[in-house]
């Protein structure tokens, strides 16, 4: 038998993966966009969501190891699921489409499930649902982000 931190690690593994379905094209257009001033810790993105994928990818082991294969449970693992994929989808939808708007609406989706799934969490497992906090927190400032480059490149909104 597998285990089941294994299968959630795996899956969030291959999952995040999918952030680098991005041509150089699309990545040097988003290079070239005007940036707010107070952008500094920007190089640091991709170890804050290495920590946030991981803190979710352990709040779901948890969540699962309370009560595994029930309905319940297997409900929540595709809340978690979901959530991973809006996530990882944000990058390649905004960079291909070029649309800082379609990058808000993907981010702003993002904190509208990791609060739903934050809240359906809680009654299992506290420490679980203290696992979504780093998503919680940065998401609304990634959402915040996009939405400063999008006022600040109008034209790429």
């Amino acid at each position: 038998m597998v285990e089941s931190w294994i299968v959630i690690g795996a899956v969030t593994f291959f999952i995040a993966l999918g952030s680098f379905f991005i041509t150089p094209r699309d990545v040097k257009w988003f290079a070239l966009l005007t940036r707010p001033q107070w952008l500094i810790f920007e190089p640091l993105i991709p170890f804050i969501w290495t920590i946030i994928f991981v803190c979710g990818a352990a709040s779901a082991n948890i969540v699962w190891q309370k009560n595994p294969g029930s309905a319940i449970t297997c409900l929540l693992m595709g809340l978690y699921l979901l959530l991973e994929i809006i996530t990882v989808a944000y990058i390649p939808l905004m960079l291909r489409l070029r649309s800082l708007d379609v990058g808000e609406k993907i981010g702003l989706a993002g904190l509208i499930f990791s609060v739903v799934l934050a809240v359906c969490v809680f009654p299992i497992s506290w420490i679980a649902a203290l696992l979504l906090v780093p998503y919680l927190l940065w998401s609304p400032i990634g959402t915040y982000t996009t939405d400063e480059l999008r006022q600040l490149n109008p034209e790429d909104a």
